[in-house]
């Protein structure tokens, strides 16, 4: 069976490399903008990422929840807070979020088996 989280992230990682070598200053500066707003400032790292999983939950972008249950992982989230981020993103998206959901719920199972 493939490792789904490796298929993630070497397609992520190839696929950005992909649109930074067209070199377009627009798609630069987005990206670049999108990394720097996950920064600590007034909001610490964790805080940020969890409100990105609600949006992205929210906005139904699979790659975008991955993304941000993988660096909620690399930054200490635990099951509980993203149990409870993912409640909060079905209560505002609605019950057209539980697709999402079950895979967001998928994809984290995949992170926490990997520490072990």
């Amino acid at each position: 069976m493939p490792n789904q989280l490796e298929e993630f992230n070497e397609y992520r990682s190839r696929m950005n490399e992909k649109l930074l070598g067209a070199d377009n200053k627009l798609i630069k500066r987005i990206f670049n903008l999108d990394t720097n707003a996950y920064a600590a400032g007034a909001l610490d790292v964790k805080t940020k990422e969890l409100l990105g999983l609600v949006a992205s939950a929210v906005l139904r972008c699979d790659d975008c929840v991955k993304y941000h249950l993988e660096s909620a992982h690399k930054v200490g989230a635990s099951k509980d807070e993203i149990m409870e981020t993912l409640g909060i993103a079905t209560l505002v998206g609605g019950t057209i979020v539980v697709p999402h959901l079950r895979r967001a719920y998928e994809f984290w199972e995949l992170l926490e088996n990997q520490e072990g």
